[in-house]
């Protein structure tokens, strides 16, 4: 726990397979028995990676990465041009179920509460969903059904939600709407990357012009990263935060090469030690 008492979050950033530099990180925490967070909120691959990491399943996700993530029944461009999912969600989660599934009984029960970040269709607001073992697997994948290479929406509770990615890619800003004054930010892109180009907004909200709320949360996109990138650089007077970025990471959105990814891995873990010694 904080020392003088104050409330203290965890944020891990999104990116598909970037997310393994926050798995590295994770991993030490683990190791050194680091957790002195009340709540943790991620968004896409940050709320996954957490929801492991919350759970004690101290290297799945790493496995994860390696291993089912790295498989073509995943991964598939060709299948994209036939009309299917580029990023098969639906192929990860039942691999994930059958070889090396989530103790969502232990995630939810953790003393750090989980909390993830969803796209409302219907708005293009985020939306900050709180797992039960019950909800949290379709929650997770609620978050990390990224547009377009996910052709589906996916439905929790009667509304349908996409990538969390979208409207609230690094939420810091709710960690601190929701009381935290020491925040861990863990990221999956270099310090002072700008965020997502003007063009690829328009032309995703382009491609969603009959889904009016998402087409708005693409049009957001930008200036709700710039706006968490600005909190990260400069936090409210009461509030500290420790940022934890990688230097430059190899790894892309959808890189599939293992030393690549183990590379990626290796920094995270460096980071998660200067972590550390920077709380």
């Amino acid at each position: 726990m904080d020392p003088l008492g104050r409330t203290a979050a965890l944020v891990v950033e999104g990116g598909a397979m970037r997310g393994i530099f926050a798995a590295g990180v994770l991993d030490v925490f683990h190791e050194c028995g680091f957790q002195p967070f009340d709540f943790a909120i991620g968004s896409s691959a940050g709320a996954c990676n957490l929801a492991s990491h919350l759970a004690g399943q101290h290297g799945r996700n790493r496995r994860c990465y390696l291993t089912q993530m790295r498989r073509d029944e995943f991964v598939d461009a060709r299948r994209f041009l036939r009309g299917g999912h580029w990023l098969d969600l639906d192929y990860l989660w039942d691999a994930f179920d059958r070889e090396d599934p989530l103790d969502t009984v232990a995630a939810a029960g953790a003393r750090t509460r989980l909390v993830v970040a969803a796209t409302d269709i219907a708005t293009g607001d985020a939306t900050y969903l709180e797992p039960a073992a019950a909800t949290m697997s379709e929650m997770l994948r609620a978050s990390s059904a990224v547009p377009v290479l996910y052709r589906r929406f996916v439905e929790v509770e009667g509304a349908r939600y996409t990538d969390g990615g979208l409207s609230a890619p690094v939420p810091v800003e709710e960690a601190y709407r929701r009381g935290a004054r020491r925040i861990v930010v863990i990221r999956s892109r270099p310090e002072g990357f700008p965020g997502p180009s003007r063009l690829e907004c328009l032309a995703a909200a382009a491609v969603f012009r009959n889904q009016p709320g998402l087409a708005r949360a693409f049009l957001r996109y930008r200036r709700v990263y710039a706006s968490a990138s600005r909190f990260i650089a400069d936090p409210p007077a009461d509030c500290q935060v420790v940022h934890v970025a990688p230097v430059k990471l190899r790894t892309t959105r959808l890189t599939r090469d293992a030393e690549i990814l183990e590379a990626d891995y290796l920094q995270g873990r460096a980071a998660g030690e200067r972590a550390i010694r920077a709380w």
